[in-house]
């Protein structure tokens, strides 16, 4: 099978887009998968999150030609791991005037070999870095809170997936919306999700991913949280969501 490129984007910061990224990723490697994450968001939140605070090279190394792909990868929880770095706003500068500029990190993940999936974790802003990784990709996955603005966000997002679609990458399709940090107790979740369910064309995951304070201590150890409680509603909760991306359907 050849690798598929996912993205998991949201342009809104505390969305659950690294702890899905992280999660989803871990998930789909322990059901058999050789997996990459790759941290493309400047704040390195993916990379910290599973311990990587001092690595010998990062993504931006690699976008500067200073180092090989294959030097700077770092192994965690089962993964391979693609370390970002706040130096990724730098890059982020220079790809501005630059020809092409949109297909830098395809170009570099054609040295990513021997993986089944490799998941990107966008920044958390519709940005050049976004468009590169959107332009590499073969499918996006788009974690939501149910919260009402973020369905106006998920509108921007789609327009820009649209964008890219019929500019860059006609191949480009939205693999599904990830219902996170879901509470069944609260009425707008459950109004959030039936709108979702009405109005939106893109599939909307059966799995949800329901709060839990597991997933929020995760980072703190350096883990996934499968790694830190493979017991958890968490843990629960991002395999069966691994179990239906996997399945397709």
């Amino acid at each position: 099978m050849p690798t598929k490129i996912v993205s998991v984007i949201n342009q809104k910061g505390g969305t659950g887009k690294t702890t899905t990224t992280i999660n989803l990723g871990s998930a789909v490697a322990a059901l058999g998968k050789k997996v990459l994450l790759v941290d493309l968001d400047p704040q390195a939140n993916l990379s910290y999150s599973l311990g990587i605070t001092e690595p010998e090279g990062t993504l931006a190394d690699v976008f500067t030609e200073n180092r090989q792909l294959t030097e700077v990868l770092t192994e965690r929880s089962g993964l391979k791991v693609l370390p970002g770095s706040n130096e990724l706003v730098d890059i982020e500068i220079s790809l501005v005037n630059q020809p092409q500029r949109e297909a830098y990190l395809k170009n570099i993940l054609k040295e990513a070999k021997g993986f089944d999936y490799i998941f990107i974790d966008c920044p958390p802003s519709l940005s050049v870095l976004t468009v590169n990784a959107l332009a590499a990709s073969d499918e996006v996955v788009i974690p939501l809170q149910m919260e009402v603005l973020t369905l106006q966000g998920l509108g921007q997002i789609l327009a820009t997936i649209a964008q890219v679609r019929d500019t860059f990458n006609p191949k480009l399709k939205v693999k599904g919306i990830a219902v996170v940090m879901f509470d069944k107790r609260r009425k707008l979740s459950q109004e959030i999700e039936e709108y979702l369910h009405e109005n939106i064309e893109e599939k909307v995951f059966r799995n949800r991913i329901r709060l839990n304070v597991k997933l929020a201590e995760a980072p703190s150890f350096g883990q996934s949280i499968l790694e830190y409680d493979r017991t958890s509603y968490g843990a629960r909760d991002y395999l069966a969501l691994a179990e239906e991306f996997l399945s397709g359907k």
